[in-house]
């Protein structure tokens, strides 16, 4: 539930500048600007012996390396690819003057210009991924505290909570910034989409215990009259929902995110009910990975409906009752909600706890370093509660295109070095970061729980108390952006709503769909990489805005007055695409 982001894989792919201007093959940089943030994009496409195209693309400012491209191609003069696990997608034409990439990313219906230039940032040389440091043990408290306080620094009202767990014990090191802050190992936190890791555990449990099979069609378990969207006569089974391969968009075309600090919260149960009966499958089923915070919220939903009790009941049953694990919830009782951190967004603003409603199962639960640890040791004990689920989930192994990395049942397995893994997931919201990493053959895990969404967080650090990784350089707090213009709606006669729908192109490939609902109008990108159709206003005939997101759309004419184009702008940032004749 993050924004450009995914697990770090312990080595990217480096491969040579490429041989020929239009050939794809090779490095590529460019530089990702969106209002005050500006991020580092390196591209990495390799040719596979099959002769198809493949590869990985680096957000160094973030970090972040490995993340895996799919459906990469390059013909003509023009390339594309999508990144499923961020849901980014990329097109471009190669602009021969400039010697490059002139191209458009699409992620969270936000189109912004990226050029790609041939080689690697700053002309530098790639260098092979530093090897992990030899006998790594869990640091003691003192460098902890020490990389804790490093974090911290810049961050008024950061608190992090790093739980440590190996054969000599379990400890929690914690400090905080800020008057009066005070963060502990009983401090609650967000963990997101660590939450995804329980909710498969739960699917695992039930299938030991035969109430549901893994394969199972979903749609077995929806409300009499409602549908899974199929393809090709197969059906989505409860394993693709949990392994990401069900072909399901990350988030729904019909989630409105009526407050954006909040988005998920007026999600209803008839919304997604009707997304799904009208839904149409970009792809075959298990085609492709794609992280999909919908799918799994879908699977704890339909969990509870299988069980006939809501999903907290059945997490409570399942999982946190029998673990002791009594300050894990998703509704808080009021001596629970006193003890959760205040949470600030990317900008240190302070941040709204998130309500993920009716997908509470991809990332609703709140829990504490000392929980997380009880949790963690857990999944390492063979005679634990949840041993036998723990063991369904992680036999269940799925390729997420990266070779590094594999998806079990929730889980994300790492390859960190030839022949040793790491079961690992992280989290993240409005206003908090979570990473949970365990080695299983050494009995060690680490987890660090933060208050805040400013970048880098929570992974680094849990890798380097894990495994001896590098931590990631803490810059300032970016500076936020300049407070949204106030809009005024205004009410338009059904014609003019009529006159503004129709496709429209940003780039090649780049489509958006501006479609009536009613009596107002929505807008949707296209293709395999789709968002949410969200609603947008009108303060003129012509001129547009979001309120899900800071962003206008100004739709353009000709003489004669006939729409032939638009210009969609965020953050400062402005893109002019025409209309498409259909």
């Amino acid at each position: 539930m993050r924004a450009l982001g995914t697990i770090l894989t312990a080595a990217g792919m480096t491969l040579s500048a490429p041989a020929a201007a239009q050939d794809a093959v090779g490095d590529w940089n460019g530089t990702l600007v969106a209002g005050p943030t500006t991020l580092r994009i390196v591209v990495h496409i390799a040719r596979g012996a099959d002769g198809a195209l493949g590869g990985t693309l680096d957000s160094p400012d973030q970090n972040v390396a490995g993340i895996a491209l799919a459906g990469v191609t390059a013909d003509s003069g023009s390339l594309s690819f999508t990144v499923p696990s961020v849901g980014g997608a990329y097109r471009a034409s190669w602009d021969p003057a400039a010697a490059l990439w002139k191209g458009t990313w699409v992620q969270n219906q936000a189109p912004l210009p990226l050029d790609l230039r041939a080689g690697l940032p700053s002309g530098e040389a790639p260098s092979p991924p530093a090897a992990l440091p030899a006998d790594w043990r869990p640091p003691a408290d003192s460098p902890v505290r020490e990389m804790i306080a490093a974090r911290n620094a810049p961050r008024a009202g950061q608190g992090i909570a790093v739980g440590v767990l190996d054969p000599s014990g379990r400890r929690v090191i914690s400090d905080g910034t800020g008057v009066g802050a005070v963060f502990d190992g009983r401090t609650l936190f967000e963990i997101g989409s660590i939450s995804k890791v329980f909710t498969a555990l739960l699917l695992a449990d039930m299938a030991g215990k035969g109430e549901v099979s893994l394969d199972d069609p979903a749609e077995k378990y929806l409300p009499a009259g409602h549908h899974m969207p199929q393809r090709g006569g197969r059906q989505i089974t409860l394993r693709d929902l949990s392994t990401h391969v069900s072909g399901l968009p990350r988030l729904p075309s019909n989630m409105e995110m009526s407050d954006p600090d909040d988005p998920y919260r007026d999600y209803t149960e008839a919304q997604m009910l009707a997304f799904l009966d009208s839904y149409a499958l970009p792809r075959d089923i298990g085609a492709q990975w794609e992280y999909s915070n919908f799918g799994v919220g879908l699977l704890g939903y339909l969990l509870g409906r299988a069980a006939g009790k809501d999903y907290e009941a059945l997490l409570r049953e399942r999982i946190t009752g029998p673990l002791g694990m009594k300050d894990t919830a998703i509704t808080l009782s009021p001596a629970l909600a006193a003890r959760l951190a205040p949470a600030f967004d990317p900008y240190m603003r302070p941040a709204k706890p998130w309500n993920l409603s009716m997908l509470m199962g991809a990332g609703g639960i709140r829990s504490t370093a000392d929980d997380m640890l009880t949790f963690a040791a857990a999944v390492l004990d063979p005679k634990s509660p949840i041993a036998p689920a723990v063991k369904t989930a992680l036999a269940v192994r799925v390729p997420t295109g990266n070779a590094k990395v594999e998806q079990a049942l929730g889980w994300q397995i790492v390859e960190v070095e030839p022949g040793r893994e790491l079961v690992l997931h992280d989290g993240g919201t409005g206003g908090f970061r979570s990473s949970l990493a365990i080695e299983p053959a050494k009995r060690t895990a680490a987890v660090v729980l933060i208050n805040t969404a400013v970048e880098p967080s929570a992974t680094d650090l849990a890798l380097h108390v894990l495994v001896g990784s590098p931590i990631a350089p803490t810059p300032p707090v970016p500076a936020p952006p300049p407070e949204p213009v106030r809009r005024v709606e205004v009410l338009l006669p059904q014609a003019e709503l009529d006159r503004v729908t129709g496709r429209y192109e940003f780039a090649p490939g780049v489509v958006f769909s501006v479609v009536r609902d009613g009596e107002g109008l929505r807008v949707q990108r296209e293709g395999a990489v789709t968002g949410p159709a969200l609603p947008i206003f009108a303060e003129s005939p012509l001129h547009f805005f979001w309120k899900a997101v800071d962003a206008q759309v100004l739709f353009t004419t000709d003489e004669s007055g006939r729409v032939t184009g638009a210009v969609f702008t965020q953050s400062g940032q402005s893109m002019t695409g025409k209309r498409l004749e259909d």
